[in-house]
């Protein structure tokens, strides 16, 4: 039996063949296929290069996914169990087909139409309620302790993970949120990779591996949501990148809807909900935080939505939240809140 690099390699070798038949929307631009994204979108975000040392890795520019063809095939397909991947790919490299055949040519293999969050609909359904977890206690060792009333988060104990490099398969724990959009409808999921610390048995850190944190499914415009109202307005909100960021906020501050995009530029594309008049923007001290910031900010004040930023006192609310405590995360927040918002959303 092949393994996860072995597929992947396989793969690589016919590596247009495999985006005409999972990325049919797509077209070949030199040594690239090109398309909108791995729902198979028509578009120019993703590229996959198709020879050279990189074929068969691709990315996309607009949500930061990226990977090898066994990813691409996983992500166009919704799957989430490495055993039914392989299968998928197993099935695919067994077709006869010709590498050389033209969009709309007889040969050519029917496109894949799955919805965009599919897998990360079925992640999200396999998980387990947060409470006295692994991930609850990854979250109550830095200072969050109410975590487990927010439904968006849930817990995997043994959630798939491959290694881009080697191409090994592995699975950890894992603290799973889920991706809403302004429906409430999960589009994505973010997923944090934990193990046990050996040192110290209730000790839980990060997995020890490349990118502890990834991200799946339908990012775009859309976040992690906590507090919001099942319906109706929202006249006045936070928003920010870092989960544990904004789960740090909402900790100190348990009246306000909350949402955390995960990255800058899905920061500045977050939609906005409906009957929002002012929107609180967690500050994130880097370059890219700063993007965010004024790509939301702007957006806003489009909308004529009230911009305001937050900002921590070290490097981000998690760190304020650990460092220096909730009395005094509330007191350096209570300074920036438009007088209307204090009363009603920081604990007295």
């Amino acid at each position: 039996m092949l393994s996860a690099s072995q597929l992947a390699d396989r793969l690589a070798r016919d590596a247009e063949a495999v985006c005409r038949h999972y990325l049919s929307a797509g077209r070949r631009a030199g040594n690239y296929w090109i398309v909108g994204d791995v729902a198979n979108s028509k578009g120019k975000s993703l590229y996959v290069h198709l020879s050279g040392p990189r074929a068969g890795r691709w990315t996309d520019a607009a949500t930061s996914q990226y990977g090898d063809l066994l990813d691409l095939v996983r992500e166009t397909c919704g799957l989430v169990d490495f055993r039914d991947v392989a299968d998928e790919v197993r099935r695919f490299l067994s077709l006869p087909r010709q590498a050389s055949s033209r969009r709309g040519d007889a040969h050519t293999d029917p496109p894949v139409d799955r919805p965009a969050g599919e897998r990360a609909r079925r992640l999200f359904r396999m998980t387990q309620p947060l409470g006295r977890s692994l991930a609850d206690s990854y979250l109550r060792q830095r200072g969050i302790l109410r975590a487990a009333q927010h439904q968006a988060l849930r817990y995997h104990p043994s959630c798939f993970y491959r290694d881009l490099v080697t191409g090994r398969t592995l699975s950890y724990p894992a603290l799973i949120a889920g991706v809403t959009d302004s429906s409430g409808v999960i589009t994505g999921v973010h997923r944090t990779y934990l193990e046990r610390s050996g040192l110290d048995p209730d000790g839980v850190g990060k997995a020890q591996v490349d990118t502890p944190r990834r991200a799946l499914g339908g990012l775009l415009g859309n976040a992690v949501r906590f507090l919001f109202p099942v319906h109706g307005s929202v006249p006045v909100m936070a928003a920010g990148e870092g989960l544990e960021s904004i789960l740090s906020l909402a900790h100190v501050m348990p009246g306000m809807p909350m949402a955390a995009a995960l990255t800058a530029n899905h920061l500045a594309a977050f939609r906005l909900p409906d009957g929002c008049q002012r929107i609180y923007i967690a500050a994130d001290a880097d370059a890219a935080g700063r993007h965010g910031i004024e790509g939301l900010s702007r957006r806003a004040q489009a909308l004529g939505i009230v911009p305001l930023v937050l900002s921590p006192e070290l490097g981000d609310f998690n760190e304020d939240l650990r460092r220096l405590g909730p009395d005094r995360l509330t007191v350096h927040l209570r300074a920036q809140l438009a007088p209307e918002d204090i009363q009603a959303l920081l604990p007295t």
